[in-house]
């Protein structure tokens, strides 16, 4: 529960469910529970006197919570949480054993959400409205009196002029989008002006390419393909089929709403220096520019850049981030991982058993499960429903914590035809299924449900076979940055497993991994070391040494790619005693000691390969012992030996005594001195 214990009110809406009240008790121990027949309406005065109180409150009930929020406002009491137990419970022909679930819904609602940080969007309402006919001038003119209004009709542009010019209309072709609400930029060719003595049809002047464009908004009706990918997450971009007149008149609708300022959620949370995407113009971690679907990502040197203006909020990237360097922020991943926690030690606590958790995002997933509870037989007693804001957003640690926290299965609500790709979803189930297979949970522990119909949804809820959860459940609680919350997890998801294993093998592009060398092609250059992200690949200050810390390994690749013999071979695994193992060694060879001092200095095998590249077989080097021997030795013997042997000039003739001001004023004196007479 949250830090002090809360007043719950829970009302069986005019009796059309049973509210479980001793069962809420039990999950939700230290709560003082209230219960109503019509908290809404006949017995409100009792929420206004909880108000009064000034306790935190959850109040068991959605449908009414403008009703109760602006109670609370009156009363300065903003500490109040709202839990739907009616479609998501209390409406169900399990409704009699939905005791527990009630109460790990309470709990829940009693967890405070975390901040939400926001960019900004200005729009002034620049439009421009791109088609290909009349239909065009058609949105413009109801477009006219509320924003300043351009029309670009795609060639060949046969459109009758319009008898007063309310707005610019010119022709041309769209090469090269980009931006977002309030700060589209456009280049155009084959772009002209149309002349103002055109009679039937509008005749353009000259044309000229690169031309551009810069407006806030863009309403494309020209049926061409998008501007931009995954166009319709693209904000400020609205797009529709001209062959469907309603779909235009709801976008020039929209349009017009689009003039001001706009809070936008900031979803990722980004740092530069976690990121493996590059090291010295080497490329190693593509994870999320492979994945983001509206191109918000891209390179900016040794890390990306992500535009907070053009992302969507999907997170996938986050998702699949090796480091954590891209971490989710609607809500963290920690932050998420207490709400499964509170779901599922209420659940147990109250005395449910082998409970299935429903992950589902509110715009998709809440209007099936609610039809499903009013016109269906609701979901199952064991199902408990948890609304997250995009199901693309759920990672490994996720996965881990559900099942460590003593879930029996886990289904992901999608939509028939999702907003976004879903293949970085895939990819993570892909990674969760050989690790609960190789811990004893068995496979198909982890369901993808696609769907728009309710029915469908129960008939597949009720299908899943519930197998025995963990025997050990953990009540682990999440904390800190998400690379290290994904650690605990699997750590405390090993501790909790029917049959745990010390080591499972994982699909390649896993995050966790080991790193395997060619010792006979391996001269310990530590190149590799230099580009490691992570500190996993060490060296040995004394010796010549490489050394690997398997906890810290996120497989980015950075250092096969960086390895001039190819050495390197990645092994994707999980090891879980990486955590407490010591620095293992790759590779190590003998030092070479130099001939003057005795001090090692390098790699024996390579400085005697090196000798035998050259010597007699380089002009520089033939029978040139002394040379031979500079090669030998360490850095500050070889200076010395240089300069005592004078090898700095070529064919070994000593040089010349350096020149000094002195020098020069003195031969100054003696020229100008005249000469003595011979006597």
């Amino acid at each position: 529960m949250a830090d002090r214990p809360r007043t719950i009110l829970i009302c069986s809406c005019e009796d059309t469910m049973p509210i479980h009240a001793q069962a809420v008790r039990r999950g939700c121990g230290g709560s003082q529970v209230t219960t109503a027949r019509q908290l809404c309406r006949a017995e409100l005065d009792r929420y206004r006197a909880a108000v009064a109180a000034g306790d935190a409150l959850v109040v068991g009930c959605t449908q009414e919570a403008p009703l109760f929020s602006e109670i609370a406002a009156a009363s300065r009491n903003a500490d109040i949480g709202f839990a739907n137990i009616r479609e998501t419970a209390g409406w169900s022909a399990d409704a009699a054993n939905a005791g527990p679930k009630m109460a790990a819904l309470l709990a829940v609602a009693a967890e405070p959400a975390p901040a939400v940080p926001f960019v900004t969007l200005t729009s002034e309402g620049v439009i421009l409205v791109h088609g290909r006919d009349e239909q065009a001038i058609e949105a413009a003119d109801l477009l006219k009196d509320h924003l300043d209004v351009t029309v670009l009709i795609t060639p060949p542009a046969e459109v009758t002029p319009k008898r007063v010019t309310d707005f610019p209309v010119v022709k041309g072709i769209i090469r090269l989008a980009k931006g977002h609400l309030g700060a589209f930029e456009l280049t155009i060719d084959d772009y002209a002006q149309p002349s103002p003595s055109s009679r039937d049809a509008l005749a353009f002047g000259p044309a000229k390419d690169n031309a551009v464009s810069r407006c806030d908004i863009v309403l494309d009706i020209s049926g061409n393909a998008p501007l931009f990918p995954a166009a319709d997450l693209r904000d400020g971009y609205l797009r529709a089929d001209p062959g469907d007149p309603a779909a235009v008149l709801k976008a020039v609708l929209k349009a017009r709403d689009l003039i001001g300022t706009f809070d936008k959620p900031r979803h990722i949370t980004f740092t530069e220096e976690l990121c493996a995407h590059s090291r010295s113009r080497i490329v190693g971690c593509t994870r999320c520019l492979d994945l983001c679907p509206t191109g918000a990502i891209a390179p900016a040197g040794d890390h990306v850049a992500i535009d907070a203006w053009i992302c969507a909020g999907c997170g996938q990237c986050a998702a699949t981030c090796p480091t954590g360097a891209a971490s989710y922020a609607l809500p963290p991943a920690d932050a998420l991982m207490r709400r499964l926690r509170l779901l599922l030690t209420a659940y147990r606590d109250a005395g449910g058993e082998r409970a299935i958790v429903l992950l589902h995002d509110d715009l998709h997933g809440m209007p099936l499960i609610d039809a499903l509870a009013r016109f269906g037989d609701g979901l199952p007693a064991n199902v408990l429903p948890l609304g997250v804001n995009e199901i693309t957003q759920i990672g490994l640690e996720a996965i881990a914590a559900v099942f460590a926290y003593g879930a029996s299965a886990l289904a992901f609500l999608l939509r028939e035809k999702p907003r976004h790709d879903v293949t970085g979803l895939a990819q993570t189930l892909a990674l969760a299924e050989p690790i609960l297979v190789g811990l004893g949970f068995g496979p198909e522990r982890v369901i993808r449900i696609q769907t728009d119909d309710p029915d469908l949804l129960g008939a597949r809820l009720r299908a899943i076979t519930t197998p025995a959860p963990a025997p050990r459940p953990s009540g682990f609680m999440p904390a800190g940055p998400k690379r290290e919350v994904l650690r605990l997890a699997l750590r405390e998801l090993h501790g909790a497993a029917p049959a745990p294993m010390d080591v499972i093998a994982l699909p390649a592009g896993a995050p966790f991994g080991a790193v395997e060398i060619d010792t006979k092609s391996c001269t310990l250059c530590l190149a590799c070391v230099s580009a490691c992200p992570t500190g996993a690949l060490l060296d040995n200050p004394e010796r010549p040494m490489l050394r690997f810390v398997e906890d810290v390994c996120v497989q980015c690749g950075l250092c096969k790619a960086t390895c001039p013999e190819k050495a390197i071979t990645l092994k994707p695994q999980l090891d879980f005693r990486a955590a407490t193992s010591p620095a293992r060694v790759l590779n190590e060879q003998e030092p070479f000691c130099c001939i003057r001092c005795g001090k090692p200095f390098g790699v024996k095998s390579t400085i005697e390969r090196v000798i035998a590249a050259l010597a007699d077989k380089h002009w520089m080097y033939q029978g040139a012992d002394r040379r031979l021997d500079a090669i030998k030795m360490c850095a500050d013997c070889r200076v010395i030996a240089v300069a005592e042997a004078e090898l700095g000039s070529a064919g070994g003739t000593p040089r010349a005594d350096a020149r000094t001001t002195e020098d020069y004023l003195r031969e100054r004196e003696e020229q100008e001195q005249p000469p003595k007479r011979k006597e």
